[in-house]
């Protein structure tokens, strides 16, 4: 009997202790909570082991007074090891982290896997320890964020609960990775949400506040950089302001064309070469920095000279180029870093230029080169990253003082305009579409609609293969009531025709239809875009049916949705068949 009774005793007490289980998990929103501050804490912790980890590393390869032979030698051996291990078993490592964060927000439920986070921090810490000069900022975001995800997953939360907590980890490393907590929070809201009145603005303040606390307990207060207080002397200088801004606008445009180019052609090589693609980078670093070694690395040391005025107007122009061609061939070859750091480097060697030269003709009329060098940092970020406001706050952080602010707003803004007038897709938009990636622009983010195509497209019951023929698609389009066909090959949808493009097509030669279609551009929509948009891509293309594709994969097809379904959803009869 007491055994029995005991035995009873601990089944209530277990049936007791699931109970209360199950109700603190229905309490969905206290986990949450509880979980952005384990977020914030580990997050934290990760970046600061990437900040020692890189850096004793960086001082074993490279000690003071080392033989000239170890920046050749270590670039090279460290990309092609490292790029084995990219290809081998960490690919979504590749990249700088952000674009591969938005991607993992937007086209995959907010699933960025441990092995992911694994590779990503040892593989970019070994690249960045070897001279590779990329930056840890990109990748800690997508640590951070990879962090979240695994711990969101491993609870079981909702698809939707884990999706929010990847903004959540990236400012968390920002927090980190900066020591500047609040642009940390602007980066996240602007750049990986693209929502300044996010839901999660409570949650991202609270991750990236701890964070920072666990930096500054670990390193202590120190500033990434450390600048003298700068004055405006003169309001003359508003307009050298706004040329350097010009200046930052147009390095911005040519390193984003120069990066993009690039990467475009490295994608097009047979993908067996890819586990050595990142060795062109080395080789690049390697033999440039045997005759300027102020050119491997991320340079945060250099940096810091320009802030201060204490770098030559000589070097630092040649620093622009060549950490231009540097930066954009290790990123375009696979290498694993990011270009945060980057970003600050050229517009620090750029606004001291620019501040030097001023101050030469102008000594009574400008502030010391450091001082443009700071918005210089500023003006290249806002140009490169297109984040304005997370580079005006960044700047303040670093430096704590007001007077910079407006002469950082000016430089920002002309920079953005001429960066957005002749790149006019942002860079890490860009990258994700190279990567088949489609992410949504701030513009479609913005956009509230009410009707999405998810609510009216259906399967698509019939498409031609891309083996057939125009005249034989012709002939079948006759006598067919629709007018507009979707085409597929062995990826997916490669395009869409209508009648008009086969009569046109029939008359230049037989062709098949993969031929006569380019693959990478051709009308469609995805699922969570609204309605409006796919009626206006119909208009201009003059076709009754669109494709509805993957963000993460525009070949894969989801769907499809008409002109019919579309103009009965705004209750918009036809008449007569029209």
């Amino acid at each position: 009997m007491s055994d029995g009774g005991q035995r009873t005793g601990e089944s209530l007490e277990k049936t007791w202790l699931l109970d209360r289980l199950r109700k603190l998990w229905e309490r969905e929103d206290q986990i949450f909570l509880a979980l952005t501050l384990i977020i914030g804490a580990l997050t934290g912790l990760t970046v600061v082991a990437f900040i020692l980890l890189t850096e004793r590393m960086g001082m074993r390869l490279y000690p003071v007074g080392g033989a000239p032979w170890r920046r050749l030698l270590f670039p090279v051996v460290g990309s092609l090891g490292i790029g084995y291990l990219l290809f081998r078993y960490f690919p979504g490592a590749r990249g700088s982290g952000v674009p591969q964060t938005k991607a993992a927000l937007y086209a995959h439920d907010g699933r960025i896997t441990l092995r992911t986070v694994l590779g990503k921090f040892f593989c970019t810490s070994a690249t960045l320890a070897s001279g590779i000069p990329l930056g840890r900022e990109g990748p800690s975001v997508q640590v951070g964020a990879g962090i979240a995800s695994v711990l969101g997953r491993a609870l079981h939360l909702r698809p939707e609960k884990v999706k929010a907590l990847v903004p959540v980890g990236a400012a968390a490393a920002i927090a980190a990775a900066f020591n500047t907590p609040l642009a940390a929070v602007m980066f996240a809201l602007e750049e990986i949400v693209g929502d300044l009145h996010a839901p999660v603005l409570g949650s991202v303040v609270l991750a990236s506040a701890t964070s920072w606390g666990v930096l500054r307990l670990i390193l202590g207060n120190s500033p990434l950089f450390k600048v003298p207080q700068y004055q405006l002397v003169n309001p003359v200088e508003f307009a050298i302001y706004a040329v350097l801004g010009l200046s930052a606008g147009l390095v911005s445009v040519v390193f984003a064309k120069l990066l993009l180019g690039m990467r475009e052609r490295f994608l097009h090589f047979p993908r067996w070469t890819i586990w050595f693609q990142p060795v062109a980078g080395g080789l690049l670093v390697g033999l440039l920095g045997w005759f300027v070694p102020q050119v491997m690395g991320v340079g945060y040391g250099y940096v810091g000279l320009a802030l201060n005025g204490n770098m030559t107007l000589r070097l630092m122009a040649l620093l622009v180029v060549l950490k231009l061609i540097t930066v954009t061939t290790s990123y375009a070859s696979g290498n694993a870093g990011g270009i945060f750091g980057p970003a600050l480097f050229i517009g620090a060697m750029l606004g001291g230029s620019v501040g030097t030269a001023a101050h030469h003709f102008f000594p009574a009329y400008t502030a010391t080169p450091g001082a443009y060098a700071l918005v210089g940092m500023g003006a290249a970020f806002a140009g490169i990253v297109r984040a304005p406001m997370t580079s005006v706050l960044m700047i303040f952080e670093m430096t704590q003082d007001y007077a910079v602010i407006v002469p950082l707003m000016i430089a920002n803004l002309v920079s953005l305009f001429i960066s957005s007038r002749f790149q006019k897709q942002a860079l890490y938009e860009a990258l994700a579409i190279q990567d088949g990636v489609h992410l949504p622009s701030a513009a479609s983010l913005q956009r509230q609609v009410q009707r999405k195509v998810v609510r009216v497209m259906r399967a698509a019951n019939s498409t031609l293969s891309a083996e057939t023929t125009v005249r034989e698609a012709l002939e079948l389009a006759i006598s067919s009531e629709s007018r507009t066909w979707i085409v597929t090959d062995g990826t997916g949808v490669v395009g869409v025709v209508n009648l008009s493009k086969l009569e046109q097509e029939v008359a230049e030669g037989d062709k098949k239809l993969g031929e006569v279609l380019n693959p990478l551009v051709f009308p469609h929509v995805h699922a969570d875009q609204g309605l409006d948009l796919a009626l206006e891509r119909m208009g201009t293309n003059q076709i009754e049916m669109l494709p509805v594709v993957s963000r993460a994969d525009v070949h894969k097809l989801e769907g499809i949705v008409t002109l019919h379904d579309v103009l009965d959803s705004y209750g918009v009869t036809r008449v007569n068949g029209a």
